[in-house]
């Protein structure tokens, strides 16, 4: 029965299972392996999983005046960040009404985003 069970589960992988130790002495495991690039398998994985977040949060609470000063000012979705400045003129608006809007995105998406 032992023999069958590990059978089924021959398939299943971890990524902390050991593969095979080193000439040192140390062993190595398959997420040694994944490693890419000095991140973290992990770290990116997160990172994708909160730029999502991030995006849905951006196009769903906030309104369309909101979105688009948020987008300039981060330079979110591929765009360039722009200064406060720009963004008004861009958007024909002051700089200090720039601000405002800036503001209260900010204090939407947290909230979004915590909940």
């Amino acid at each position: 029965m032992y023999f069958r069970s590990r059978r089924k589960s021959s398939q299943d992988v971890s990524l902390s299972d050991y593969i095979e130790t080193g000439t040192d002495g140390a062993a190595l495991s398959l997420m040694d392996v994944i490693h890419e690039d000095g991140r973290d398998l992990l770290e990116q994985v997160d990172a994708r999983e909160s730029a999502r977040s991030l995006r849905k949060a951006v196009l769903g609470c906030l309104t369309e005046q909101e979105r688009r000063v948020i987008v300039m000012r981060y330079g979110l979705f591929g765009h360039k960040p722009s200064r406060q400045r720009e963004v008004a003129q861009a958007l024909d608006i002051s700089r200090s009404y720039v601000s405002r809007i800036e503001k209260r995105a900010l204090e939407k998406l947290k909230k979004e985003l915590d909940s």
